[in-house]
């Protein structure tokens, strides 16, 4: 792959993200097309539900300079009927003579057809340029296709001695508005928010996405609480589930959640974590210290007996947030295997 592939296919990348909470339970996916002389005629991202998928975006606009082009796209083509029509037959029609996608799509009606589909018409296929980046990016996806589960975020808020809260109860507020702000971009980005039904009775949190950038979401997550919450409770309407944590996110993952932040409170944290359904811990530290033993703790259960037993986790980022920092922490596993040079990264077909 040439660095002209990498550019092209980095601005794929950067158009998937600028529709990132808007397109969900449809992966949010990014299309250059580029005509022979190395020009960009055309780019795409997917829609929300209903409406066009990246390629047909790109395609549109590129109009028959998409004849003998290359389309960059951040996830394999879809050779299904679903809510619009194929995309492998959109971009035989439109005559492109190379695709290059950074992934394949798990998706059982997927699952490498697109890229057999568009082969079989004589276009030349390769796959898996910068990869990674856009297995990071669609990871929730990815996830929900592989597993039928969501992919789970615990989100958590601390003071430097580990409390979520004081000895009365009180938390509000451990972070600063810069943090509170990133909350509400995380619970954007989710398809449901979480909560046990004592955080209801103690907090009455409301669980919205209130102050994403400044501007109206496009769309509010749904609202699951663990237990029964009063009719009062200003998380209504909300969705009322119980019994085995699996369970429950099989269930999420049937209503199309692919990414499901659970916040709270200590016992619900503990019962996702003690089982390894968290997928990733987003944890906001505050200099700030209640300076005790009284104070309530992140996790409310049984731990570790001793520190040969601890949780050990892969380190992914540490950014600073106003005052704070948010640290985010993912399990040491994966879901689905990572393409590998053996498995055909940056490789044709």
């Amino acid at each position: 792959m040439s660095r002209a592939d990498e550019r092209h296919m980095a601005r794929a990348i950067e158009i998937a993200q600028s529709v990132r909470t808007r397109t969900s339970p449809n992966p949010w996916v990014g299309c250059v097309v580029v005509d022979s002389a190395g020009a960009v005629v055309g780019e795409g991202a997917t829609a929300p539900p209903g409406g066009p998928h990246a390629e047909i975006g790109a395609l549109g606009l590129a109009g028959d300079a998409a004849r003998g082009a290359t389309v960059y796209v951040t996830l394999e083509p879809c050779s299904h009927q679903g809510r619009t029509p194929p995309c492998t037959e959109a971009l035989i029609r439109a005559g492109v003579t190379r695709v290059v996608a950074a992934v394949g799509d798990p998706d059982e009606r997927v699952t490498g057809a697109g890229f057999v589909a568009l082969e079989a018409a004589g276009v030349t296929v390769s796959r898996g340029l910068l990869a990674a980046a856009v297995s990071d990016q669609l990871r929730p996806y990815l996830v929900h296709r592989s597993t039928g589960r969501p992919y789970v975020v615990l989100k958590l808020a601390t003071t430097l001695d580990g409390r979520t809260a004081a000895a009365d109860g009180s938390s509000r507020w451990i972070t600063g508005p810069e943090a509170r702000r990133d909350v509400h971009r995380l619970r954007a980005e989710s398809d449901a928010v979480l909560v046990g039904a004592g955080t209801v009775r103690h907090d009455d949190p409301e669980l919205t996405v209130r102050d994403d950038g400044g501007s109206e979401p496009s769309r509010q997550p749904l609202r699951v609480v663990l237990g029964h919450a009063p009719k009062s409770a200003r998380v209504q309407p909300a969705l009322e589930l119980g019994g085995d944590l699996g369970a429950v996110l099989d269930e999420l993952g049937r209503r199309d959640v692919l990414q499901l932040l659970v916040e709270g409170g200590a016992h619900v944290a503990h019962g996702f974590h003690a089982q390894g359904l968290v997928d990733r811990y987003v944890w906001y530290l505050a200099p700030a210290f209640l300076g005790g033993d009284d104070g309530q703790p992140v996790f409310a259960g049984p731990g570790a007996a001793t520190m040969a037993d601890a949780w050990r986790g892969r380190l992914v980022s540490v950014c600073r947030l106003g005052g704070d920092l948010r640290i985010d922490v993912e399990p040491d596993r994966v879901h689905f295997p990572p393409i590998s040079a053996a498995s055909g990264e940056n490789a044709a077909l």
